[in-house]
């Protein structure tokens, strides 16, 4: 990578950091570009050479930090990966993202705020930095390898997501209906039983 391709990086990931750090304390509605590029010390002209506008650059952090989680979760399976089953993986994954994000609790919120599927779906198979995971050749690489056939695995995942979204957002920010130790067993159970409702039969 030459010195002007070096430059560039670093701007825009400068301006990627600051507008994070403005988003998860002062909050996106209250953050203005001029924060953004004051803080990190570029003009406003070199803002819009990377983002079109303050929602850009909001959904290319979501689909980064999303990325991220699962590139975690995935190196946290290890070596012994090929010797789970698919249900296995998918409740392991789930797990580590859920603790990560309650480590993280700030960036919960920033990702529960702002997530649309569509977004969601950008980070699991378009990797927007080098650091990101295709998280959908990962997916549909263990599909492939679980010894039976699942119906509709996008409205599968679609319903996971959906599901440790909304249920791990109250458990882990207000500590409601329970404690997040005392959800998860229901929350894998129910994971499971949505993976035996796609297996082909």
């Amino acid at each position: 990578m030459g010195k002007v391709d070096t430059n560039k990086l670093q701007k825009e990931n400068s301006l990627l950091k600051t507008a994070y750090e403005f988003f998860t304390t002062k909050g996106f509605s209250k953050t203005s570009i001029s924060d953004i590029v004051g803080k990190a010390g570029v003009a406003k002209g070199t803002f819009y050479l990377y983002f079109k506008d303050k929602y850009d650059i909001r959904n290319k952090l979501v689909s980064h930090q999303s990325s991220l989680l699962f590139k975690n979760a995935i190196e946290m399976l290890g070596e012994n990966a090929n010797e789970l089953s698919f249900e296995d993986k998918m409740v392991k994954i789930v797990d580590s993202i859920v603790n990560q994000l309650n480590s993280n609790q700030s960036l919960l919120t920033f990702i529960s705020k702002n997530l649309s599927w569509g977004i969601f779906k950008s980070a699991l198979t378009s990797p927007s930095s080098n650091e990101d995971v295709d998280f959908s050749e990962v997916y549909y690489t263990m599909i492939k390898e679980a010894p039976y056939d699942l119906k509709d695995p996008e409205i599968m995942l679609f319903m996971i997501i959906e599901l440790v979204s909304s249920t791990c957002y109250s458990t882990i920010l207000y500590n409601e209906p329970c404690s997040l130790e005392n959800l998860k067993p229901y929350l894998f159970a129910t994971i499971r039983t949505m993976i035996a409702q796609h297996k082909a039969v």
